[in-house]
Protein backbone atom coordinates (compact mmCIF):
# COMPACT_ATOMS: atom_id res chain seq x y z
CA UNK A 1 0.00 0.00 0.00
CA UNK A 2 2.44 2.37 0.75
CA UNK A 3 4.56 1.62 -2.57
CA UNK A 4 1.39 2.68 -4.69
CA UNK A 5 0.73 5.90 -1.96
CA UNK A 6 3.79 6.88 -3.27
CA UNK A 7 3.77 6.56 -6.93
CA UNK A 8 0.78 8.26 -6.85
CA UNK A 9 2.20 11.19 -4.91
CA UNK A 10 5.64 10.95 -7.28
CA UNK A 11 2.53 11.27 -10.42
CA UNK A 12 0.83 13.79 -9.25
CA UNK A 13 3.36 15.68 -8.62
CA UNK A 14 5.25 15.16 -12.26
CA UNK A 15 1.44 16.00 -13.42
CA UNK A 16 1.43 19.30 -11.30
CA UNK A 17 4.71 20.52 -12.07
CA UNK A 18 3.55 20.42 -16.50
CA UNK A 19 4.22 23.86 -17.92
CA UNK A 20 3.00 24.29 -21.62
CA UNK A 21 5.18 27.38 -22.32
CA UNK A 22 8.04 28.53 -20.02
CA UNK A 23 8.69 31.62 -22.00
CA UNK A 24 12.13 33.08 -23.18
CA UNK A 25 14.17 30.08 -23.95
CA UNK A 26 11.34 27.48 -23.91
CA UNK A 27 11.82 24.59 -26.89
CA UNK A 28 8.70 22.71 -28.43
CA UNK A 29 9.03 19.97 -30.89
CA UNK A 30 5.43 18.34 -32.35
CA UNK A 31 5.24 15.51 -34.15
CA UNK A 32 1.39 14.70 -35.70
CA UNK A 33 -0.91 13.74 -38.19
CA UNK A 34 -1.81 16.71 -41.09
CA UNK A 35 -5.10 16.31 -42.14
CA UNK A 36 -6.33 18.22 -45.95
CA UNK A 37 -8.68 17.59 -48.19
CA UNK A 38 -8.06 15.25 -50.98
CA UNK A 39 -4.81 13.71 -48.46
CA UNK A 40 -3.24 13.32 -45.26
CA UNK A 41 0.12 13.06 -44.02
CA UNK A 42 2.63 14.02 -41.23
CA UNK A 43 3.74 16.89 -40.06
CA UNK A 44 6.90 18.03 -37.69
CA UNK A 45 7.88 21.13 -35.86
CA UNK A 46 9.92 22.85 -33.52
CA UNK A 47 8.86 26.18 -31.99
CA UNK A 48 11.84 28.28 -29.52
CA UNK A 49 10.62 31.00 -26.75
CA UNK A 50 12.00 34.62 -27.91
CA UNK A 51 9.96 36.53 -24.96
CA UNK A 52 7.58 35.97 -21.84
CA UNK A 53 4.77 35.23 -25.23
CA UNK A 54 6.72 35.35 -28.66
CA UNK A 55 8.12 32.21 -30.00
CA UNK A 56 9.64 32.05 -33.70
CA UNK A 57 9.99 28.27 -35.59
CA UNK A 58 9.90 26.08 -38.89
CA UNK A 59 7.46 23.11 -39.92
CA UNK A 60 7.66 20.93 -42.31
CA UNK A 61 5.11 18.73 -43.82
CA UNK A 62 4.65 16.00 -46.10
CA UNK A 63 1.27 14.44 -47.71
CA UNK A 64 1.35 10.83 -47.55
CA UNK A 65 -1.98 9.74 -48.86
CA UNK A 66 -3.86 11.56 -51.54
CA UNK A 67 -6.90 10.42 -52.39
CA UNK A 68 -9.02 10.65 -55.87
CA UNK A 69 -6.18 12.10 -58.83
CA UNK A 70 -5.79 10.22 -61.75
CA UNK A 71 -2.37 11.51 -62.13
CA UNK A 72 0.47 10.38 -58.73
CA UNK A 73 1.38 13.39 -57.01
CA UNK A 74 5.34 14.37 -57.15
CA UNK A 75 7.44 15.23 -54.22
CA UNK A 76 7.13 18.54 -54.64
CA UNK A 77 3.81 18.73 -54.62
CA UNK A 78 3.39 16.59 -51.49
CA UNK A 79 6.06 18.16 -49.30
CA UNK A 80 5.72 21.73 -47.41
CA UNK A 81 8.32 23.74 -45.34
CA UNK A 82 7.46 26.82 -43.40
CA UNK A 83 9.03 29.62 -41.13
CA UNK A 84 6.47 30.89 -38.35
CA UNK A 85 5.97 33.43 -35.04
CA UNK A 86 3.56 32.52 -32.16
CA UNK A 87 1.34 34.49 -29.64
CA UNK A 88 1.53 32.12 -26.98
CA UNK A 89 -1.58 33.40 -25.05
CA UNK A 90 -1.60 30.96 -22.28
CA UNK A 91 0.07 33.22 -19.90
CA UNK A 92 -1.40 36.56 -20.77
CA UNK A 93 -5.14 34.57 -20.68
CA UNK A 94 -3.94 33.38 -17.31
CA UNK A 95 -5.13 29.81 -18.60
CA UNK A 96 -3.91 26.82 -16.44
CA UNK A 97 0.35 26.62 -16.84
CA UNK A 98 -0.79 23.31 -18.42
CA UNK A 99 -2.37 24.63 -21.67
CA UNK A 100 -1.25 27.24 -24.00
CA UNK A 101 -3.46 28.76 -26.87
CA UNK A 102 -1.25 30.11 -29.89
CA UNK A 103 -2.16 32.21 -32.91
CA UNK A 104 0.47 33.29 -35.14
CA UNK A 105 1.70 33.61 -38.89
CA UNK A 106 3.81 31.43 -41.22
CA UNK A 107 5.80 31.98 -44.35
CA UNK A 108 6.22 28.31 -46.94
CA UNK A 109 6.96 27.05 -49.69
CA UNK A 110 3.25 27.20 -50.96
CA UNK A 111 1.85 30.48 -49.49
CA UNK A 112 1.53 32.84 -46.74
CA UNK A 113 -1.29 32.16 -44.10
CA UNK A 114 -2.35 32.05 -40.42
CA UNK A 115 -2.52 29.47 -37.95
CA UNK A 116 -4.43 28.57 -34.34
CA UNK A 117 -3.30 26.39 -31.95
CA UNK A 118 -3.30 24.88 -28.70
CA UNK A 119 -1.00 22.78 -26.39
CA UNK A 120 -1.84 20.66 -23.56
CA UNK A 121 0.87 18.95 -21.32
CA UNK A 122 0.20 16.10 -19.22
CA UNK A 123 4.14 16.38 -17.80
CA UNK A 124 7.20 18.19 -17.89
CA UNK A 125 7.79 16.89 -20.81
CA UNK A 126 5.04 15.21 -22.64
CA UNK A 127 1.97 16.74 -24.17
CA UNK A 128 -0.87 17.00 -27.06
CA UNK A 129 -1.58 19.63 -29.76
CA UNK A 130 -4.06 20.92 -32.22
CA UNK A 131 -3.64 23.50 -34.68
CA UNK A 132 -5.98 24.51 -37.49
CA UNK A 133 -3.68 26.75 -40.55
CA UNK A 134 -5.40 28.99 -43.65
CA UNK A 135 -3.43 30.01 -46.78
CA UNK A 136 -3.60 34.03 -46.73
CA UNK A 137 -1.73 34.48 -49.57
CA UNK A 138 -0.84 31.52 -52.05
CA UNK A 139 2.21 32.10 -54.09
CA UNK A 140 0.40 31.10 -57.68
CA UNK A 141 -3.22 31.99 -56.90
CA UNK A 142 -4.82 31.31 -60.32
CA UNK A 143 -2.36 28.33 -60.78
CA UNK A 144 -2.38 24.98 -59.33
CA UNK A 145 0.66 23.18 -59.50
CA UNK A 146 0.06 19.85 -62.04
CA UNK A 147 -3.67 19.91 -60.80
CA UNK A 148 -2.74 19.49 -57.15
CA UNK A 149 -3.26 22.21 -54.46
CA UNK A 150 -1.79 19.96 -51.46
CA UNK A 151 -0.63 21.78 -48.74
CA UNK A 152 -1.58 25.57 -49.63
CA UNK A 153 -5.70 24.59 -48.44
CA UNK A 154 -6.57 24.48 -44.81
CA UNK A 155 -5.67 21.80 -42.79
CA UNK A 156 -5.93 20.54 -39.22
CA UNK A 157 -3.30 18.50 -37.46
CA UNK A 158 -2.95 16.97 -34.02
CA UNK A 159 -0.24 15.32 -32.57
CA UNK A 160 2.09 14.65 -29.77
CA UNK A 161 4.23 17.41 -28.07
CA UNK A 162 7.99 17.21 -26.45
CA UNK A 163 9.45 19.58 -24.29
CA UNK A 164 13.24 20.06 -24.22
Amino acid sequence: MKKILTLLLLATACLSNAQAFKGKGDMKFDIGANIQDMGTGIRISTDYGMGESISFGVVASYVLSVDQFLVKPGFGDRIDAKIRFNANLGPAFKLDEKIDVYPGLHLGLKNFGGHLGARYFFSNGFGVFSEATIPIAKFEPNEVHNGFDLNNQFTFNIGASFNF
